[in-house]
């Protein structure tokens, strides 16, 4: 979607879908003639070509990514006064998803160079009450899992990874979603494969849990009219089904473009001497970043994006409040100065453009900006 008097979006979504709109038409169309639009078959090859894909026992679709988390939640037994652990610099869902159910978001400030959980600290912040561990893979960088993730089997913690921005980002040679004990997608328009509206997805090896998780998404029942416990409805449309399975084959390219478009961007801020006020994204030598977002560290950071908006560069800042400072989480008892990484980063994060259609010449324009507000 692009801003009236924007000529580099922050991301084009307009121009992914013209090179694939017959594929699209196609898929829908073939949905519209079934007229089975809820569930079904669509819905179930989807679920097995993304389980094929990155490498898990069993995928669930479901209505969207905050339902993915709180299904996953509920499956992993969580309730009234639980605690579990997660990053206070992330999309408002993962947190509100551990507050709907009466349990107490148990926040663990973050790494500067990646963004994401603080694997020490998440080994201080689990306790009696721990019952689950919430890492987000921000941006499309699997978060360091390893340090902490034997210890929290051996508790018996469940691992809920929050992978909405991060399908088919790698480390170790696993895929984002598949490492702990459930596996959270979204499928947002802007994400990296997007629905043409909200969806979401859970993926876990664990055969009991995926049973457990399907009949939650249909008001905990297996067969109609029968509830063997109290579920919701959150079931995958077979339209957003049929879109994803038709753009799942340009996955690769658009991930490698997104990829190529992170290393340029590095290129040139080293070439444009930019090194005292801008700090790009960092790659991930141990695994595959997906560039979801391409976040720089910025000095002056609000009014360099009022800068490159005035000089039709379109940005993002993800996330401008830290969750501790929400309003909604005032009784946890929070003050400005408990997590200075992440307070840090709220300051100075900014997201430029990273569309896989963006060329080369719009990233020397968006770099050419940056240099002109600090020259």
């Amino acid at each position: 979607m692009q801003q009236r008097g924007i000529t580099v979006p922050l991301l084009d979504l307009r121009a992914l879908h013209r090179a694939i709109r017959e594929e699209i038409d196609q898929a829908i169309a073939r949905v519209v003639e079934a007229q089975a639009f809820v569930l079904g078959e669509e819905v179930r090859l989807f679920e097995e070509a993304i389980a094929a894909r990155l490498g898990a026992a069993h995928a669930i679709g479901v209505a969207s990514g905050s339902d993915a988390l709180l299904l996953s939640l509920i499956a992993s037994g969580v309730g009234p006064g639980d605690e579990v652990v997660t990053t206070p610099f992330t999309f408002f869902a993962t947190a509100g998803a551990i507050a709907r159910l009466g349990a107490r978001p148990v926040f663990v400030d973050i790494e500067p160079g990646s963004w994401n959980l603080d694997p020490d600290r998440v080994r201080v912040a689990l306790g009696p009450r721990t019952r689950a561990i919430v890492p987000v893979h921000l941006y499309g960088r699997v978060a360091r899992m390893e340090a902490w993730l034997d210890e929290a089997r051996a508790r018996g913690v469940a691992v809920v990874e929050d992978a909405a921005q991060a399908i088919d980002a790698r480390r170790g040679g696993r895929a984002a979603g598949t490492i702990g004990t459930f596996g959270c997608l979204s499928f947002f328009p802007s994400k990296n494969l997007g629905a043409f509206g909200d969806g979401g997805l859970i993926l876990t090896n664990d055969p009991d849990k995926a049973t457990r998780v399907r009949r939650l998404r249909t008001h905990g029942g297996e067969k109609m009219y029968r509830h063997d416990e109290v579920g919701m409805n959150s079931r995958l449309d077979a339209i957003q089904a049929a879109v994803l399975r038709a753009k799942l084959p340009y996955l690769d390219g658009w991930t490698e473009a997104r990829r190529a478009i992170a290393d340029r961007y590095r290129a040139l801020f080293a070439e444009a001497g930019l090194s005292d006020f801008v700090r790009p994204a960092e790659d991930d030598p141990e695994g595959r970043h997906v560039y979801h977002q391409f976040t720089i560290r910025a000095a002056r950071r609000d009014d360099l994006r009022a800068f490159l908006e005035s000089a039709g560069v379109g940005t993002a800042v993800y996330y401008p409040v830290p969750l501790h400072l929400q309003p909604c989480f005032a009784h946890l008892g929070h003050e400005a100065g408990d997590f200075p990484e992440t307070e840090r980063a709220c300051r100075e994060v900014l997201s430029l453009p990273i569309s896989p259609t963006l060329t080369p010449e719009q990233q020397h324009i968006v770099v050419d900006r940056i240099r002109a507000f600090y020259s």
